[in-house]
């Protein structure tokens, strides 16, 4: 068995799953928020502009682990390729992606909430910013959690 190889497909594993997994949370997300947007401004068309703010917040999660992905990659060549790293690769790239997907559904079900804030009261938009934000933490802090655990790979 190759080793090497082990490592390579474990560490391409591991990037795939972060950006997919995030990529799907945000798509579900997106679609949660949607289904509120569009109910919203069938009546009132004229809160486009602030419901795509809301709408497009768990979007974010993809691109987190689209960044993670790429951290991963632009990585390989300069890790070592044995078993320890790419086992180490694949559970962080699994770590980070469910940390995204979670936060992603999530943050799509806070956006709806916020929308239908909204829709009753317009003027409270800024308020309303901060339902869907205070979940946005965590999926800043799983990207985070995987650059330091990258990082400490590369040590």
């Amino acid at each position: 068995m190759d080793l090497q190889a082990l490592s390579m497909g474990l560490t391409v594993a591991g990037a795939g799953l972060a950006v997919g997994l995030g990529c799907a949370g945000s798509a579900k997300g997106i679609g949660t928020a949607a289904q509120a947007a569009g109910g919203v401004l069938s009546e009132k068309p004229h809160l486009f502009g602030r419901l795509l703010v809301l709408l497009a917040l768990p979007g974010t999660q993809g691109f987190y682990g689209f960044i993670t992905m790429m951290m991963i990659m632009g990585r390989m060549s300069s890790l070592p390729q044995d078993l320890k790293t790419g086992v180490a690769l694949l559970v962080m790239g699994f770590g980070v992606g469910i940390a995204l997907l979670v936060s992603a559904i999530w943050q799509g079900q806070a956006s709806a909430a916020s929308i239908a804030w909204v829709a009753r009261r317009e003027g409270d938009f800024g308020k309303s910013l901060l339902l869907p934000a205070m979940v946005e933490t965590y999926a800043v802090v799983g990207l985070l959690a995987g650059i330091l655990a990258l990082n400490s790979l590369a040590s």
